[in-house]
């Protein structure tokens, strides 16, 4: 279940990158990936073009809504913030075909597709957009 109150999810958000500070590289990104995924969605909140203008982690979790755009930069900023050398370079990604996702490894792990799974694969992705980590002010 989601957090409903700021507070509460800021606690889970801390609980989440503290769990996942000393897992293997794969576990720590599905979990990453499955706790993004409970975020209630809700289309066009943020857009490619106004990437400049995105909220930070902490306002993203004020706002509490959460597009595709929103979960993946939410997934971006958790790995960032980790702060580990196994989950570089990650990046976020709008593919040609439409998907939003979160590359990391250079494509060796994709979040953003599945709720209860990290795709382990090398797939050859055509990308429109990208935001990458050293973006994140």
């Amino acid at each position: 279940m989601w957090p409903k109150t700021f507070g509460d999810r800021l606690a889970s958000w801390n609980l989440l990158r503290t769990q996942c500070q000393h897992l293997p590289t794969q576990s720590a990104l599905t979990e990453i990936n499955r706790w993004w995924f409970r975020a209630p969605w809700r289309p066009y909140y943020l857009h490619w073009d106004d990437s400049a203008t995105w909220p930070d982690p902490w306002q993203l979790l004020s706002d509490d809504v959460y597009c595709e755009v929103a979960r993946g930069l939410g997934i971006l900023y958790t790995i960032t913030l980790l702060d580990r050398a196994d989950l570089t370079p990650a990046d976020l990604v709008l593919t040609e075909s439409g998907h939003n996702l979160v590359l990391v490894d250079q494509t060796k792990y994709i979040l953003n597709w599945e709720s209860d799974a990290v795709v382990n694969n090398n797939l050859e992705l055509k990308i429109r957009w990208q935001y990458q980590q050293h973006q994140i002010a």
